[in-house]
């Protein structure tokens, strides 16, 4: 039912990976998924996934408030592909956004970019496909010598689709203490990690959100069992994703002045 959606999510869908180093030598590499926009290089992604780099900031400007071990020492993002970085970045914390140009951009390495779904042709019950690039156990290094990051390609992440219906539109705050309400919508399946920034598309490929979050409904009931020869309850929920509506997106790239060549 999604091969096309799958195979056009594939033009414009990138990992990125956030890597970080703490005092004590560790280092780790999560990853998430961005968008690519336009054929000028504009990519749009959420912005939880910067925490990281804000905490870095944090952490320099007041390096005694955190003990040395585990405090962050180098941070950077990697965007699909080597030499790549970030530039004219644009937030939009309220509906968990960030936009942004990939620079260098070679625009023949991408075919195909997103058309957006109208809003009138949302309609609920709709059979929808989240991609994106969980399940990576990304290995990386940092090499003192040349002060970067060093990452194992065969370790690299592979876009994997999981398909659920679109089950309701929610009205939310995208974070804690947020001054706006944010729009999104639900589907009957969770994001997986590494899903977080990628598109939920209809069958025909047009974009419906990017994912942000998964929820944990509860189903109402808590079933008891066994364990280690005591009785506990369970209780159960429902994993349901949420993705930045399309509205929200729409008002982020229009408020960053990139709609040229972004197909809406």
């Amino acid at each position: 039912m999604f091969a096309r959606a799958y195979e056009t999510a594939s033009f414009f869908t990138r990992p990125v990976v956030v890597l970080n180093r703490r005092g004590d030598g560790k280092v780790s590499a999560t990853c998430g998924t961005f968008v690519i926009l336009n054929s000028r290089g504009w990519m749009i992604t959420v912005a939880h996934l910067w925490q990281s780099y804000f905490l870095f900031k944090k952490q320099q400007a007041n390096p005694n408030e955190t003990p040395e071990a585990k405090r962050i020492t180098n941070h950077s993002f990697w965007w699909g592909k080597d030499g790549i970085t970030l530039k004219d970045i644009r937030p939009f914390p309220e509906y968990d956004l960030v936009v942004g140009r990939l620079e260098p951009f070679e625009a023949s390495e991408v075919k195909e970019y997103p058309e957006f779904v109208k809003v009138e042709d949302m309609r609920v019950g709709t059979s929808l496909c989240r991609v994106g690039y969980p399940f990576s156990r990304i290995k990386a290094t940092f090499d003192d010598k040349q002060s970067r990051f060093l990452m194992d390609s065969k370790s690299l992440p592979s876009l994997y689709p999981i398909e659920g219906i679109y089950t309701r539109s929610v009205s939310a705050l995208a974070f804690k203490g947020a001054n706006k309400i944010a729009k999104f919508i639900e589907t009957s399946s969770p994001g997986l990690l590494g899903q977080s920034g990628g598109p939920i598309l209809d069958v025909t490929g047009r974009v419906w959100a990017v994912q942000s979050r998964t929820v944990h409904l509860p189903l109402g009931f808590s079933p008891k069992a066994r364990k280690e020869g005591r009785e506990v309850e369970e209780n159960q929920f429902l994993n349901a994703g949420w993705g930045v509506h399309v509205e929200m997106i729409k008002d982020a790239i229009s408020t960053a002045e990139i709609t040229k060549s972004t197909a809406f």
